[in-house]
């Protein structure tokens, strides 16, 4: 059966939850995937707990929250990186994350070393 870009789209949605209720303890609300020419895009959303919101009413909160949840992502990016090999073939050439502290979105762009994007255009 020849995987559909949605298909391996929905599994890595699939795969980056699981990996964050092993690896961070709970997984976001909702995923959503994408594939972009050479890039993979994760959205995140419902990252943060109601504790994390609260912190983030400073403005040292808001920074202390962004740097330990960059800081726990980060300690994981190997996992992350096999994830996406496993799924799609492919090797990331470099991985860039940030959160928002007002959404509680995050994002995950997986730089991969080919274009993925062009394997399933018709």
């Amino acid at each position: 059966m020849n995987k559909t870009k949605g298909f391996i789209e929905a599994e890595i949605s699939k795969a980056i939850t699981q990996w964050e209720k092993d690896f961070l303890g709970r997984g976001s609300v909702s995923v959503k995937t994408d594939f972009l020419r050479d890039m993979i895009i994760v959205s995140l959303k419902g990252v943060l707990t109601p504790a994390e919101y609260a912190v983030c009413e400073t403005k040292d909160g808001t920074l202390s929250i962004k740097k330990m949840r960059a800081e726990l992502v980060e300690s994981g990016v190997e996992d992350l990186k096999q994830i996406i090999f496993t799924l799609t073939g492919k090797e990331t050439k470099s991985f860039h994350s940030d959160i928002s502290t007002v959404t509680g979105e995050r994002m995950m762009v997986f730089r991969l070393a080919s274009d993925i994007e062009s394997e399933f255009a018709k």
